[in-house]
């Protein structure tokens, strides 16, 4: 019996490649909704074709998601149900949706997730590197000085580290990964779920050499996975060293608060700790 609700948005996740990845409530509610919001109706055209299904569909992609939301809007007002699907996994996972899903429920609208395929959960799960913690990134700029800026930033972020990355931009951004992270443990994952699904590890120089021996190894949509920097070892707030740097900061006019984050930033800790330190140094004197 349908759950399907009228005036809903439903965000479906579909396959990332094998399609038996579709869960049994997905393909229910593309059957069964008035209308499918597609990133691109040919490829989605191919998926409700296999599943036996003809279904009204309607471009949603990064180009024209803000001028869509007004006659999506009115649709569901209208109350029809409406899937919205990106070309492979969950939506809005570096795909288009987010300033649908943003404003239709800044406007009180239901939306309601059907879980399934997401290639980042997909990659970190067998990737054998820490998923306690992990920062998503997404794609990072295709252009070389960003990016490397960017992976500069994270370079002392101790969570695993993931990216999405295309099959022409995979050997540049693993050459500005090994410029900036150094050689730190990395795992890529190409092809999910398809015939040709692997999993290489290495460091990024490793892997580079790799993909010259073997450019098939460049083909494919990659997620790279790596590793998190080493937790830094706090320092004894305590110690001669410390003192000396906070006795330093402090002659030099810079105010407790900024004395405690230049030490926290340099030497590891807790701020509270420092900034208790300083101001017990600034009262001695």
């Amino acid at each position: 019996m349908s759950d399907i609700h009228l005036g809903t948005l439903y965000v479906v996740a579909t396959p990332i490649g094998n399609l038996e990845d579709l869960s049994p409530r997905a393909a229910r509610v593309l059957g069964e909704v008035a209308l499918v919001a597609a990133e691109d109706t040919r490829h989605t055209s191919r998926l409700l074709r296999h599943l036996g299904l003809s279904v009204s569909m309607l471009s949603l992609h990064e180009h024209n998601e803000a001028a869509r939301v007004e006659q999506i809007d009115q649709r569901l007002l209208g109350g029809e149900s409406i899937a919205l699907v990106s070309d492979a996994g969950t939506p809005l996972i570096s795909d288009p949706g987010f300033v649908l899903v943003r404003e239709l429920r800044a406007r009180g609208r239901r939306i309601v997730p059907v879980p399934g395929a997401c290639a980042l959960v997909a990659a970190l799960c067998a990737s054998g590197l820490p998923t306690d913690r992990f920062l998503f990134q997404g794609f990072l700029s295709p252009k070389s000085g960003a990016r490397r800026q960017r992976l500069k930033d994270l370079a002392s972020r101790e969570e695993t580290l993931v990216f999405y990355e295309s099959p022409h931009r995979i050997r540049d951004t693993l050459s500005d990964i090994a410029a900036e992270l150094g050689a730190r443990r990395l795992v890529l994952a190409r092809e999910l779920t398809k015939s040709f699904e692997t999993f290489l590890e290495g460091d990024a120089e490793a892997l580079l050499a790799r993909m010259e021996a073997d450019p098939d190894q460049t083909r494919g949509e990659f997620v790279i996975m790596v590793a998190g920097a080493e937790p830094k070892e706090s320092a004894d707030a305590t110690s001669v060293e410390a003192q000396t740097l906070l006795a330093a900061l402090l002659d030099e006019g810079v105010g407790v608060k900024q004395a405690a984050a230049v030490a926290a930033r340099l030497l590891g800790g807790a701020k509270k700790t420092w900034y208790g330190q300083a101001q017990t140094l600034k009262e001695a004197r």
